[in-house]
């Protein structure tokens, strides 16, 4: 008897309060895959951001054994050194790595840190960070010319996400969804394989581009008569599009709905840099006329101390010498001021006065093993309810409602979801086991494995979900399709 299939449906930013719940019923797909299986809350990683959170799901490693903090990080001790992460980056096994040597057939589709593609037993198209149509972005190469043909050209992510214009942006989104949907569902009857992944950008995009006009808590919520209804409206057009790939694959397939993390609102930005200007711990050797990042900045480096990052979350880096081109930590320095700068992170408050709530983590006590240049200290402004600005401007300014990379209104939050059930579960609406408390994005990957059949490499973190080893009824295995 063969193995079951395993199709992984991947939703980046997916939240579980609005799957499970706030848009349950108006998502037949989804409703029936909870309804017959086993899901609960995800908790991410730290930090939930997207790269590194899909590696971490598939490789069950940390972002400190990957070495892989964000989407730009240190590739050296200078103070010019950021690259962009790509698959080149991961150098730790893949659940597609693991399957491939075990000669099972594997399709990747736009799972984040996939481009530029990587050789597999069977095909790869890249990931959001592709570049675009005139890229190489499958493997083998010849596919690109046979996807393109089939379902025309691929969408990478949604062109000017970070727009003013709404109404626009939420129509590229429905029509990248729909043109990721028809190239999965050509993939699936159109190529061999065991084992299927794609993730689906798009609830990402409608969250950062249109939660203020959907969260009526939201300190800056907005009414917009053509917008009032896109959220639920897009979950909708989303479940839609899960059913059509459903269509395409086996009655006995396990079918497993994922996210790497969720979303909340939020209230502001924090800039980072301004803040260490005004405690002295970074010297500027003169502002800049107009907002400009922190790279680009004229630092006086012999009077710098630290000095911080934006995104999602913030990046604390230490100029330490014999460490930095110009540091001026002493090394026997380095603790009592990461202690120092702690205190006064956990101390910050809003700019009412009232406390954030800011948590503050070192890579090496979150971290089994830190690879590359991780950040000195990772920093959670009102625990992700704020983000990070690393930009600074020709007037001090520490709280900002606007964003320097463009409109904004939402942050990650700690918990995706996880679905697991079959076709034939959701065919025969089956009872699951329901809802699973403490599932942890890193045991995804020997998950994955343990459903395929196939032996998670002793070094693989992580562990089998337990619920997964309970004995519900297993899907029966046949060739149909």
């Amino acid at each position: 008897m063969s193995q079951p299939k395993l199709a992984v449906l991947g939703l980046d930013c997916a939240d579980p309060a609005l799957v499970f719940e706030t848009f349950r019923s108006q998502l037949p797909v989804l409703d029936s895959l909870l309804s017959s299986g086993m899901w609960g809350r995800l908790r991410s990683c730290d930090p939930p951001i997207t790269c590194p959170a899909w590696m971490v799901m598939t490789t069950g490693a940390s972002p400190g054994e990957l070495g892989i903090y964000g989407f730009r990080n240190r590739t050296d001790h200078t103070y010019s050194g950021l690259g962009l992460a790509t698959s080149q980056w991961v150098k730790k096994d893949t659940v597609w790595d693991v399957l491939s040597r075990a000669k099972r057939d594997c399709i990747t589709y736009a799972v984040p840190l996939t481009y530029p593609p990587r050789r597999l037993h069977g095909c790869q198209i890249g990931c959001f960070l592709t570049p675009g149509p005139e890229s190489n972005y499958t493997y083998p190469l010849e596919l690109k010319e046979e996807l393109v043909k089939a379902c025309g050209d691929y969408v990478p992510d949604v062109r000017d996400f970070r727009t003013t214009d709404k109404v626009g942006l939420y129509k590229r989104v429905l029509e990248m969804t729909a043109s990721h949907a028809s190239q999965v569902k050509w993939l699936l009857t159109h190529k061999p394989w065991d084992f299927f992944m794609m993730v689906e950008m798009g609830p990402d995009r409608m969250h950062h581009g249109f939660w203020k006009y959907f969260d009526k808590r939201h300190p800056r919520y907005e009414f917009h008569p053509d917008l009032q209804d896109c959220m639920a409206g897009y979950y909708r057009h989303l479940d839609a599009s899960l059913g059509k790939i459903i269509e395409s694959i086996p009655d006995d397939t396990w079918i497993m709905v994922v996210s790497d993390h969720g979303i909340k609102s939020m209230a502001g930005g924090i800039a980072f840099n301004e803040w260490l200007i005004k405690e002295g711990y970074l010297t500027l050797k003169s502002r800049p006329d107009k907002l400009t990042p922190i790279g680009k900045c004229a630092i006086d480096w012999s009077r710098t101390r630290a000095w911080g990052d934006g995104g999602y979350y913030g990046r604390l880096f230490l100029n330490i010498k014999g460490r930095e081109p110009q540091g001026t930590l002493k090394p026997e320095e380095v603790e009592p001021f990461k202690a120092e700068l702690t205190a006064k992170l956990q101390a910050f408050c809003d700019e009412q006065g009232r406390p954030l709530g800011t948590r503050v983590l070192r890579p090496e006590q979150i971290y089994e093993k830190v690879e590359g240049i991780a950040p000195d200290l990772i920093v959670y402004f009102g625990n992700l309810d704020w983000r990070s600005i690393g930009s600074v401007g020709p007037k001090p300014q520490i709280y900002t409602f606007e964003n320097d990379s463009g409109p904004d209104d939402a942050n990650h939050a700690m918990e995706g979801i996880f679905i697991l059930s079959t076709k034939a579960r959701m065919r025969a609406q089956a009872e699951g086991p329901g809802r699973q408390d403490g599932l942890q994005l890193r045991d995804v990957a020997r998950t994955m494995l343990h459903l395929q059949g196939v032996a998670a490499p002793p070094a693989m973190g992580g562990k089998v979900m337990p619920a997964v080893l309970q004995d519900w009824p297993q899907p029966k295995s046949n060739d149909n399709h």
